[in-house]
């Protein structure tokens, strides 16, 4: 019997293998990277379907779409409250879990909004990236001539 997540959504075999991919990782990853992972098992599934299939998983509250500053979304099955990290070299995304205190009380925010979360993007250099920062450069060779 298959299992159905809202009214008429069945959670179909390539979603089922959509999600298992993406719950095994932490890396964040793109729609084509989720889509290089699930082709190892499914290896007729297109991208548009792993699209598609990605959009409906995030409408149902099972997956996270990171939608960061200039960066290709990315997604993540990882549904407990945190944060993320974006590398502004490379773009890699990490999770923040501590709790971060914020000195704003969004009950208090000046707009006719109902506030009912928000979420914050830290950026930072990672720590790959601070090292190949930190390398010296090797000296020029002199022309001989």
């Amino acid at each position: 019997m298959r299992e159905y997540l809202k009214k008429d959504m069945r959670l179909t075999s390539q979603r089922q293998v959509i999600l298992e991919e993406l719950r095994s990782v932490t890396t964040h990853p793109t729609a084509e990277e989720v889509y290089a992972m699930a082709k190892r098992r499914l290896p007729r599934i297109s991208l548009g379907t792993v699209y598609r299939n990605l959009d409906v998983l995030a409408d149902l509250g099972l997956v996270r779409v990171l939608e960061m500053a200039s960066q290709q979304r990315r997604f993540d099955a990882d549904m407990r409250p945190h944060h993320h990290i974006r590398c502004q070299v490379c773009g890699r995304v990490d999770d923040i879990w501590q709790p971060l205190a914020l000195s704003m009380d969004l009950h208090a925010l000046d707009t006719p909004y109902h506030v009912t979360g928000y979420e914050l993007e830290l950026t930072g250099i990672c720590p790959q990236c601070q090292q190949c920062q930190e390398e010296p450069t090797p000296p020029q060779e002199k022309n001989a001539g």
